[in-house]
């Protein structure tokens, strides 16, 4: 926020939530003071355990077996019927308390309708990076770069333009429609 821009973007979802659907790690709540969880049914975690995942710094929480076990609501929790107790990795906590607020705010119309403005840039992004290899430069120093992108998205322009296809039944209103026209009909 030090130059007024807010960056819009998704937090990706849990991806434990969809192979078991039941509490999601935001359903737990987190004391950070004496570093324990405490899960919906009201049970609290021992102390958690520092852990490196996916090569960065995470929190690791394992409820204790017994606890699980006796669970009402084990199989939406754990979603295992063996009776490991669940387990949560954490990020450290601004970390933690931000993907929170995101995950939160991103289930809101508001933030919805402010996604989908970049619908567009997305899809075009999308394509010059896969159709026509735009992350990876074939020339050397900023001015040819330069070129290059002005070229891949020129080309990426002509491209859409060539496959917008007018309906034949109405008449071209402008040049550029013509010519589009003239180009099609061959």
């Amino acid at each position: 926020m030090a130059h007024g821009i807010t960056i819009v973007g998704p937090v990706r979802q849990d991806p434990r939530a969809v192979e078991r659907p039941g509490f999601a790690k935001e359903d737990f709540h987190v004391d950070w003071q004496t570093e324990t969880v405490t899960c919906p049914q009201g049970m609290v975690s021992p102390p958690w355990k520092p852990a490196v995942a996916d090569g960065k710094p995470r929190l690791s929480v394992l409820f204790r077996r017994a606890d699980c076990r006796a669970c009402t609501v084990r199989q939406q929790c754990t979603g295992n019927v063996d009776g490991k107790g669940r387990h949560l990795l954490l990020l450290p906590e601004p970390l933690q308390e931000i993907q929170n607020r995101n995950r939160a705010q991103q289930l809101t119309p508001e933030w919805k309708r402010r996604y989908a403005l970049r619908a567009g840039c997305e899809a075009t992004v999308s394509e010059t990076v896969h159709a026509h290899g735009l992350r990876h430069c074939r020339y050397r120093g900023l001015a040819k770069t330069h070129v290059q992108h002005v070229l891949t998205a020129a080309g990426t322009s002509i491209i859409r333009l060539a496959q917008h296809r007018p309906d034949p039944r109405r008449r071209p209103r402008s040049r550029l429609q013509q010519l589009f026209r003239a180009m099609t009909d061959d």
